[in-house]
């Protein structure tokens, strides 16, 4: 008896541990130069820059402007624009992460192609 009480409490805590914990995803995609003829070539392709904030009871972390803001600056400052050069297909990502009901988190992913014109 004692055996089955405590495989169903450990079942039940094992069931809430992860039925507790949730994920969605947004983004959107938009183009920062004019690539409408053929004076360009791709320098780089897929450089990234990512940002965290967290929150609990919904409260803390960084507004979604500067979550993106954060992530353009990292990927900007790993990978440095020289003259001629733009971001081109620029695409920005979030991950909401919920937790126990307590606890959440934004993850923002920005993603580029660098370009340079002739």
């Amino acid at each position: 008896m004692k055996k089955n009480i405590l495989k169903s409490i450990f079942a039940f805590t094992i069931a809430i541990f992860i039925s507790s914990c949730a994920a969605f995803h947004s983004g959107y995609m938009t183009n920062s130069a004019a690539l409408s003829s053929a004076n360009f070539s791709y320098v780089k392709q897929n450089i990234k820059g990512q940002s965290t904030a967290t929150y609990v009871l919904g409260i803390g972390g960084l507004e979604k402007v500067t979550l993106v803001d954060n992530a353009k600056q990292q990927m900007l400052a790993t990978n440095p624009l020289k003259s001629n050069q733009a971001l081109a297909n620029l695409t920005v990502n979030f991950k909401y992460s919920f937790y126990f009901g307590v606890f959440s988190s934004v993850n923002c992913t920005v993603t580029a192609d660098v370009v340079e014109f002739k």
